[in-house]
């Protein structure tokens, strides 16, 4: 008969192989965290997120979301290309177009989904038929919580789960399956302690209380979940940042120890990792279709795209080129794109007057 501890070390050992950094079995109490999620949705933080108010009952009750759930297997693998430093560095050259560390490679959806399957098959084939269903960031289920409670990490003041181990670059998936396993016995201890940098460091000044942010300044939620004019008072303190922000990651202490990845699908493609801003407002739709296949980055379109960098041109050094490159699109299609470019005009014009 087979003994749950050997099960337990089979998963383990394939985890490692297949590339995760950790992993293990939540508790599934979740009560308290919809109360949470229901309190910040109360008050508006969520914006245009109509997505977390909906299916409550099935994020509160992962059984209902799979039936016959009696165990989550939650699991964390690291995404970070490159160090800190590096990543700091590109941040602070205003002419190249920042691109949120995770989304500069493969579709992370399309990694940890497959590496989910592969890792459930071989257990079937270990144990025989069972039920299981793989989630990563596609479906109301409470991630982080559930990575909390399988002892992966803390949920800190960024709202990030932070792990001593690891800091917070990695992504999560899960396994909701019918098997009955031992639980975490408990959750890592908060070690944010009295830090705040994510929170005094955020661009936008997103975090209303530390572990609350509110979404409707948050850099990311601007520039990816937004679909319409980004609010003209926030545009400068975006900056270079076209899809997504890492600042309240990049400042956390806990990410010194924060591991590369080794998985090649997640190494920057097309040179996005070093790419201007220029250089990419002006690749025609054609190009940014090439580039952006199999990537994250496909999910916000063309015309945010477009919006997203004259934001990021606006905010750039005075350059004759860029106000020439902007010039070119003032008569775009597209009202959203028109006026993100007449608002980076004038911001370029104001700039090179002001070198005259």
């Amino acid at each position: 008969m087979l003994r749950t501890t050997d099960l337990l070390s089979r998963i383990d050992a394939w985890s490692e192989e297949m590339g995760f950094a950790d992993w293990g079995v939540a508790r599934l109490q979740l009560e308290q965290d919809h109360e949470r999620l229901d309190a910040w949705l109360a008050r508006g933080l969520h914006g245009d997120l109509a997505y977390m108010a909906r299916h409550g009952d099935k994020r509160r009750e992962p059984g209902k979301l799979h039936e016959g759930t009696l165990s989550v297997l939650s699991f964390r693998m690291d995404y970070m290309p490159q160090n800190r430093r590096a990543a700091l560095a590109d941040l602070a050259d205003p002419a190249q177009a920042y691109i949120s560390r995770y989304a500069l490679g493969r579709d992370y959806h399309k990694v940890m989904r497959g590496r989910l399957k592969k890792l459930a098959e071989r257990l079937a084939t270990f144990i025989g038929p069972f039920g299981y269903r793989v989630f990563t960031d596609s479906a109301p289920v409470l991630e982080r919580a559930l990575a909390r409670n399988a002892g992966l990490g803390w949920i800190g003041k960024n709202t990030n789960l932070l792990t001593r181990k690891g800091g917070s670059l990695f992504f999560l998936g899960e396994i909701f399956t019918d098997l009955a396993l031992p639980e975490a016995t408990a959750s890592a201890r908060d070690h944010c302690g009295s830090c705040t940098r994510c929170m005094r460091l955020c661009p936008t000044d997103a975090f209303v209380e530390p572990y609350v942010l509110d979404a409707r300044r948050c850099i990311s939620y601007l520039t990816i979940e937004l679909k319409t004019a980004i609010p003209e008072e926030l545009r400068p303190l975006i900056g270079n940042r076209v899809f997504g922000c890492d600042d309240c990651q990049l400042v956390c202490p806990w990410n010194r120890y924060a591991g590369l990845t080794k998985e090649q699908d997640f190494a920057p493609r097309h040179g996005l990792d070093k790419a201007q801003l220029l250089e990419l407002f002006e690749l025609p739709a054609a190009a940014f279709s090439r580039i952006t296949e199999g990537s994250a980055l496909r999910r916000i379109g063309y015309e945010q795209w477009l919006r997203n960098l004259a934001v990021g041109l606006g905010n750039a050094p005075a350059n004759p080129d860029v106000l020439r490159a902007l010039a070119e699109r003032r008569e775009h299609p597209s009202p959203l794109v028109r006026e993100h470019v007449t608002w980076a005009l004038q911001r370029q014009v104001e700039k090179q007057a002001a070198q005259s």
